[in-house]
């Protein structure tokens, strides 16, 4: 059982600004699993930060704890121009992700935002919203990873086809990322060559959406594309911190060796993204069970 106290506790360490950046993440997921309106409430709290990149992690958790009462937050974040892009985008998955109707209007409307990784992903939430709503009543097919994603997977399971529509620019594109979820699902190295080919294709959402499934398969195949694509300097900075999020997740030594020759990156949203990928290299190879930590450290005896 948690309590009130608790909860209380591990949001005062994602709000405050003098926190190191790897503690504020692991208290926003511990928060995250915890769910209920009191981690709602401190995570909702947080989106006044100046890092890009934290704010763009508070709308994901939301989304993926799909409960109705963040989608006010939501629809504030979204409608926040002074908000840095990355952190709209997110909003607008995250509306996407809860599943709820009733956003469906607010979404179509941002379709059309001038910021294009806006605009493409309320047309992407909405495609998922119209999706969901056709589909009601049929079983959810249970997939190998516990994510909300932005399309479902397509049906679809030969590679090579999947790749063909992944990799079609004339393709609608909640079609290629329905073929990239399901790229993902069936999983190998082939699958993972695949996907690492998107890297350099579609717009910045689209390889940046490539970057997280590639952190989530965690296959090393893809570890000199993500690296490559990391370095370069002229990649819109939303791909380069979701690359070196993958190279945290996979924590092969070649991705530390990426991930330290970036820790220093003067762009603040990758440097920051690099600090963080470290810190999830070390969970991956270490012996702790769970990087959301916050609850345990909360109540380990004092050393």
């Amino acid at each position: 059982m948690v309590t009130e106290q608790e909860v209380e506790a591990i949001g005062q360490t994602l709000v405050d600004p003098q926190q190191p950046l790897q503690a504020r993440f692991r208290a926003l997921f511990t928060l995250r699993g915890l769910g209920g309106p009191g981690a709602i409430t401190w995570i909702s709290r947080a989106f006044d930060d100046d890092s890009a990149l934290l704010k763009h992690e508070l709308a994901y958790c939301l989304g993926q704890m799909q409960d109705s009462r963040a989608i006010p937050v939501l629809l504030d974040v979204l409608r926040d121009t002074r908000q840095e892009p990355m952190v709209r985008h997110e909003a607008g998955e995250a509306l996407g992700a809860i599943g709820n109707p009733d956003v469906l209007e607010v979404l179509k409307q941002y379709s059309n935002d001038p910021v294009i990784e806006v605009a493409e992903t309320c047309q992407l939430a909405a495609q998922r919203l119209e999706w969901l709503q056709q589909h009601r009543g049929e079983p959810a097919v249970a997939g190998p990873y516990l994510s909300v994603d932005p399309a479902p997977p397509a049906e679809e399971r030969d590679v090579g086809r999947l790749r063909g529509v992944l990799l079609d620019e004339a393709q609608p594109l909640f079609d290629r990322y329905r073929a990239m979820f399901a790229l993902r699902d069936a999983g190998g190295k082939e699958a993972a060559l695949a996907l690492a080919e998107g890297l350099h294709c579609g717009s910045a959402l689209f390889r940046h959406e490539i970057g997280y499934v590639l952190g989530q398969l965690q296959h090393e195949a893809a570890v000199p594309q993500l690296a490559a694509t990391l370095a370069q300097r002229a990649e819109n900075p939303m791909v380069r911190h979701e690359c070196a999020e993958a190279l945290g997740a996979i924590a092969r030594p070649a991705c530390l060796a990426a991930l330290r020759a970036h820790a220093a990156d003067p762009e603040r949203v990758v440097r920051e993204s690099c600090e963080v990928a470290l810190d999830m290299y070390e969970h991956e190879t270490g012996l702790a069970f769970q990087y959301a930590d916050g609850l345990e450290q909360l109540r380990a005896p004092p050393s």
